[in-house]
């Protein structure tokens, strides 16, 4: 009776010490895999939340409350999917292939050319005032593809999600490192829908016509000078 007795003592002691082992072992898992995301988080959010032309374009959709939805989802979906592809290492690829980003190098550097002069003619014009004709003038078709464009068309930003943060992501080990990921995609989330649905807030500046002449002017300025940067200066992965 008395060996039964401490052989169920043996036996419960040894469970109560494999459920800490394991209770431990999922408390240190997920210790690292939430300093993983919230290391993806800043990381990406560093690198996003910085004056670019694809902010820029995200932005006036959403004073003008153009297909600010659609504007939002393809700029969330497109950095996740980069940021997905450098996290399972496609990033060597652009690596690899340099004469890939000299392409879009050129192309980027072609259409924010492009975009920039049409900034110009408007500010130059002042044909962009806030009013209630201007909602939903462009055509959705018109306002993907040049969404599509100030996304894939800029070479940094295959430098920024697949290169960069790819290899980021290399200093944590199994699950961490697509925690580290979900920080990552959730920072670009959460940036392009503040960017585009808080836009809005603005709105009440922007029933002046000066005020978009500024900003259409300025928005000229910058990507007309990105658009000199990229011809300019080689990219080097």
């Amino acid at each position: 009776m008395q060996f039964l007795l401490i052989r169920s003592r043996k036996n419960s002691f040894s469970y109560f010490a494999g459920a800490g082992k394991l209770a431990a072992f999922v408390f240190r898992e997920f210790a690292m895999s939430l300093a993983a995301a919230a290391a993806g988080f800043a990381a990406s959010a560093g690198l996003i939340i910085a004056i670019g032309a694809q902010n820029a374009f995200v932005l006036r959709q959403g004073l003008l409350s153009r297909h600010v939805g659609l504007v939002v989802s393809v700029c969330m979906l497109g950095d996740i999917a980069l940021i997905l592809c450098g996290v399972a290492g496609i990033g060597a690829i652009v690596q690899a292939w340099p004469g890939l980003l000299q392409v879009l190098r050129f192309g980027g550097a072609a259409f924010l050319g492009t975009y920039g002069l049409m900034a110009a003619r408007r500010a130059w014009r002042g044909t962009s005032a806030l009013t209630p004709a201007a909602a939903g003038e462009a055509h959705w078709r018109n306002v993907l593809l040049a969404c599509l464009a100030f996304t894939f068309l800029n070479p940094h930003v295959y430098l920024d999600t697949m290169v960069l943060l790819g290899s980021l992501s290399t200093r944590y080990p199994g699950s961490a490192r697509w925690a580290f990921a979900v920080g990552a995609c959730g920072a670009s989330m959460v940036w392009f829908s503040t960017l585009g649905y808080g836009a809005r807030l603005l709105q009440p500046i922007f029933r002046d016509a000066r005020a978009w002449r500024v900003l259409d002017a300025l928005m000229a300025v910058f990507m007309l000078l990105l658009s000199l940067l990229l011809l300019l200066r080689p990219l080097e992965p």
